[in-house]
């Protein structure tokens, strides 16, 4: 079908083209609102301008179609395909765009107020300037996203993938980011005034000069953050993990502290600008835990400390193997690495009942059936311990383990 079949049997009050091959066709301009295009093939269509309010374009093939400055407001384009799309400048509001795949499309300065974009695929997508206010975003994956001065304001983002992803004067107001990981991205400016980061994972994020005013950061984990010149007026930061965190000229006024008491002075002068200076011999970590470290003994070499103390409840998990509590039976039988695997799931689950957390965790005693496996346990224990925060351990090797497995590993946690 050309264009022309089209515009001409739309005229005469068709609207039904699904499965219609439009291909490369040129619709710039045109008046196709309430259109159903669904399964339609796009491809490389010009719809420049084009007129698609309430169009149905669900599973439609869009690939390197221009839709710039396309009016698209309330249309359904569920699990489509705009890979390398142009929709610059277009109108996306209220649309529904839920599960379509957008990666690497320009979508700068169009407008998603309020758009659906639940688990859409924006890897790679450039989404300058954009208008995001509102929008729903909750598993989406925006991996390498340019989303620099977007406006995502009100934008529920729980459980997106936002890995390398450029927020670089973005507003983030009244945002949901609770429980997400932020780790080692570059939120410099940006403004995040009165955002849920409860729980969020903000390991060595940059959010110098970030207005942080009235944020949750409850729950977080800020170790290594850089907060210099960063505004936290009345900002909750209770129970948050401030290690090695820089506060360098940040304002706290009024911020509710790890230990849960209101700041009331402006900014907060430590050691070398730092919550925690690494050159102490004996580094606070939190109100109730500190690692302890001498030179008087060996220094560590891997994903743990010399000693912590700590005070409160302890939790005594019992040594956990590799038995996967679906199938009540040991898995991977000679494969270590996934058996730790499993076995750190399984402690997890357990801390986890326990309302504990890794964090949490004081010591860990590690059974290996062959101390020549020890490496590869290693560098899957090393994935959940920081090693300026871990935990003292032990690594024995026995002379058998039950039901024969590679690994066994228990740990006492304080509450």
């Amino acid at each position: 079908m050309d264009a022309k079949e089209l515009l001409e049997r739309y005229a005469q009050g068709e609207r039904n083209f699904q499965s219609a091959v439009l291909s490369g066709v040129d619709l710039r301009g045109a008046e196709l609102s309430d259109i159903d295009l669904q399964n339609a093939d796009l491809s490389g269509a010009d719809l420049t301008e084009a007129n698609l309010s309430k169009a149905k374009l669900y599973r439609a093939n869009l690939s390197k179609a221009s839709l710039n400055s396309a009016n698209l407001s309330k249309v359904g384009i569920s699990s489509a395909n705009l890979s390398f799309a142009d929709i610059g400048c277009a109108n996306l509001s209220n649309a529904t765009i839920e599960s379509s795949n957008l990666s690497n499309a320009n979508l700068d300065k169009a407008n998603l107020n309020d758009a659906n974009l639940y688990y859409a695929d924006l890897s790679g997508a450039s989404l300058n300037n954009t208008n995001l206010t509102g929008a729903n975003l909750s598993g989406a994956n925006l991996i390498n996203a340019d989303l620099y001065e977007a406006d995502l304001s009100r934008a529920n983002l729980r459980g997106a993938k936002l890995q390398n992803a450029n927020f670089a004067a973005t507003k983030l107001r009244v945002t949901n980011l609770e429980s997400l990981d932020l780790s080692g991205l570059n939120l410099t400016g940006v403004e995040l005034i009165a955002t849920d980061l409860s729980k969020a994972n903000l390991t060595k994020v940059c959010l110098k000069g970030a207005n942080l005013e009235r944020a949750n950061l409850s729950g977080a984990n800020l170790i290594g953050a850089d907060l210099s010149g960063a505004i936290l007026k009345r900002a909750d930061l209770t129970g948050a993990n401030m290690y090695g965190t820089s506060l360098q000229d940040a304002d706290l006024s009024g911020a509710r502290m790890p230990d849960g008491k209101v700041n009331n002075q402006k900014t907060i002068t430590t050691e070398n600008d730092k919550v925690v200076s690494q050159k102490r011999t004996e580094k606070q970590m939190s109100a109730d835990r500190k690692v302890i470290f001498t030179e008087s003994a060996p220094a560590p070499v891997g994903p743990y400390n010399q000693a912590i103390l700590a005070s409160g409840q302890m939790l005594f998990v019992a040594g956990q193997i590799a038995i996967d509590p679906r199938l009540g039976d040991v898995v991977y039988k000679d494969d270590v690495t996934k058996q730790t695997e499993r076995v750190m799931a399984n402690i997890e689950a357990i801390l986890t009942a326990a309302g504990a957390k890794w964090s949490n965790v004081v010591k860990t005693s590690v059974f290996l059936a062959n101390m020549n496996d020890f490496a590869a346990m290693n560098a899957v224990y090393s994935k959940y311990f920081d090693e300026a925060t871990a935990p003292a351990r032990a690594c024995v090797e026995v002379s058998r383990l039950p039901k024969d497995v590679l690994v066994e590993i228990e740990c006492i946690a304080m509450i």
